[in-house]
């Protein structure tokens, strides 16, 4: 049977996470909607939005440096790596996998918000320095946390590369089951809400109270809107892959790079990430909105969740 070729397959996960992301949000927005009795936009309208503001002219503020207008392409440029490192259609490495492993790929992904949040205070702007402040915060509890998942991950596989984490939770389900795992799975969720703007003390909308990551980017416009959008939802994308692929359903991935191996381990990311979209939006819609002062205390139980994970591997 023919095989593809490895560049082809590694050109093919960037791919799969540059066209498929808006797709993944849309499904995400029209669900939300559904499930709170509204008609809401079309599956496709993230597709329109891009189209729309890639078709507009950027207007910059007089106060912005060169930090305004690099973040855009910083982030979505990072989103292009992150991909390469994980195993989004394949269980097997790819020619650049070796490029960082699972803390590698995480640097990527803080380096291109940080340079977000950096843009955010550029010009001087009030929301853009409110929506960087909570960021801060926000992270400053959030990092400790996912470097807590990574040692974790890193205790029971003996190995920080994606595919290696992968092949041991299918080759043996005691380990898959055991405490230590399931102690991870529940702390990386909860920073799955946070990192992905589905904690209940996120919104998408212009309400001061609660504006976060919509305050940092409030001053683009066009294509550096684009961009930014188009990296979000490629990062929300990849943290699905990564909780999907490498932590929770390891199954469905193409072993040998077949064609078709290659477009059933498509259909099969399209399926996982809905049903963990399924799930945000329960735990969005199920929890009353929060004010931005309790976010310590989600963070506090997946920290809580990541260290109870390596007592559980020590006992």
């Amino acid at each position: 049977m023919t095989t593809l070729a490895s560049p082809v397959l590694q050109v093919g996960q960037v791919l799969a996470i540059l066209l498929l992301s808006p797709l993944l949000h849309g499904f995400l927005v029209t669900a939300e909607e559904r499930v709170q009795r509204g008609t809401g936009p079309s599956i496709l309208q993230p597709y329109r939005d891009l189209w729309k503001w890639f078709h507009k002219e950027s207007v910059i503020p007089e106060t912005a440096t060169w930090l305004f207008w690099t973040a855009p392409f910083v982030a979505f440029t990072a989103m292009l790596i992150v991909p390469m490192l994980i195993p989004v259609l394949t269980n097997y490495p790819l020619p650049l996998s070796d490029m960082g492993d699972i803390l590698g790929g995480g640097l990527v992904l803080t380096l291109a918000g940080f340079w977000i949040l950096l843009a955010g205070l550029d010009t001087g702007h009030p929301y853009g320095g409110l929506g960087s402040s909570r960021e801060t915060m926000l992270t400053i509890l959030a990092e400790p946390t996912l470097i807590l998942v990574f040692v974790g991950i890193t205790l029971l596989a003996r190995a920080m590369l994606p595919f290696v984490v992968n092949h041991l939770l299918v080759a043996q389900p005691a380990v898959y089951w055991s405490p230590a795992h399931l102690f991870l799975v529940a702390a990386f969720f909860i920073l799955l809400t946070v990192e992905t703007e589905r904690l209940p003390i996120h919104s998408s909308i212009s309400w001061e109270v609660y504006m976060i990551g919509e305050a940092r980017i409030l001053e683009y416009s066009g294509p550096l809107l684009a961009l930014l959008r188009w990296a979000s939802w490629m990062k929300q994308a990849i943290l699905y892959t990564i909780f999907l692929n490498v932590l929770t359903i390891p199954w469905g991935l193409s072993a040998q790079g077949t064609p078709l191996g290659v477009v059933a381990s498509t259909v099969a990311l399209l399926g996982k990430w809905m049903l963990v979209a399924l799930l945000m939006v329960g735990v969005d819609t199920a929890q009353s909105r929060l004010r931005f002062y309790r976010y310590q205390e989600p963070l506090a139980l997946s920290f809580l969740l990541s260290l109870l994970a390596i007592v559980a591997y020590q006992l």
